[in-house]
């Protein structure tokens, strides 16, 4: 990486004022004299006017396709969990859990303040998901699934949410808030039984064509919207 975005990525200054610093001789790369153009590589030392710019931290931002059967925790106690199934070296987080029996995207970091953002339940980001029920749908059923559902184990009635049929067994359905087996306690309340429940989409993020147990980083266009619709 060139000096003078170095500097800019560090925080320590804007790209043209590094090429003034550089100019000026007040910056050095392992104690030589950086000059206009100097790369900076891995485990290299650069001073800046006496001070130490460093990279920040490298963040990880991940999306995993969970399987079913897969526990959405990483306690080693439980089986299946997800750090024995993902086997990682960076220590990470989910945003919002899926229940062993449900499958789709799982979003991973280790941003804290992402993470914080994501599960706020004032903030009422949107989750996605297709399910698949035991029998056909009926209007009664959307309709009260759109409008509200009151479970009573929690004493609440669920918000107004969007759902679209799909077929004589399936449809959508876009969550603004994150109950425990919400959607399975919906239908359950209204006389269904969930066969099949997959999250498509968390916030702005697509399952998109992964494949179940698939693994990808986000894309730098990916983290870069997620945080700017975190922020509407």
């Amino acid at each position: 990486m060139r000096i003078n975005k170095y500097l800019s990525a560090c925080g320590f200054c804007s790209r043209r004022e590094a090429d003034r610093l550089v100019e000026a001789g007040h910056v050095t790369i392992n104690g030589k004299t950086a000059e206009a153009g100097s790369q900076v590589s891995d485990g290299d030392v650069v001073l800046a006017e006496g001070k130490h710019a460093v990279l920040p931290q490298q963040k990880t931002y991940l999306k995993l396709y969970k399987p079913a059967g897969i526990v959405c925790t990483f306690e080693t106690r439980e089986k299946n969990n997800l750090g024995d199934y993902l086997k990682l070296s960076k220590r990470v987080t989910y945003a919002g859990r899926l229940d062993k029996n449900s499958e789709g995207l799982l979003i991973l970091t280790d941003d804290g303040d992402l993470i914080q953002e994501m599960m706020a339940a004032r903030n009422r980001h949107e989750k996605e998901y297709e399910v698949t029920v035991d029998k056909d749908l009926t209007d009664r059923f959307l309709s009260h699934m759109r409008t509200g559902v009151y479970l009573p184990e929690l004493d609440v009635t669920t918000r107004p949410c969007r759902v679209k049929q799909t077929g004589r067994r399936t449809f959508r359905i876009v969550l603004t808030q994150g109950l425990n087996r919400q959607i399975r306690r919906m239908c359950k309340a209204l006389g269904y039984e969930v066969r099949l429940l997959k999250r498509i989409r968390v916030v702005n993020i697509l399952l998109d064509g992964m494949k179940s147990g698939d693994l990808v980083s986000l894309t730098p266009e990916e983290i870069t919207s997620l945080k700017a619709a975190l922020k509407k």
